[in-house]
């Protein structure tokens, strides 16, 4: 009776160890499918990386800059002519 019970037990045993490794497999594949989904998606949505973000950024700043310096001079070179100017 010991031996058969220890049969029994031990098949239990081995459907659950199994439905287990079942579980985590599917598991494993649905997330492997999302993830690969989310890449797709995010590939098709043309985003921006991050260093790209950041490079047109710091270009910007400089032409902001560049832009204020050259209004400036034309403000002074203006300045300097209407001074020159005959009649005045």
């Amino acid at each position: 009776m010991t031996q058969s019970n220890n049969k029994v037990l031990d098949e239990i045993a081995r459907l659950f160890t199994d439905a287990a490794g079942m579980a985590q497999g599917a598991r494993r594949e649905f997330e492997t499918m999302m993830r690969s989904q989310g890449e797709r998606l995010i590939g098709e949505m043309d985003l921006v990386r991050r260093e790209e973000f950041e490079a047109v950024k710091a270009m910007a700043a400089k032409a902001r800059e560049e832009n204020e310096a050259l209004a400036a001079r034309v403000a002074s070179l203006e300045a300097e002519l209407a001074r020159l100017r005959p009649g005045s």
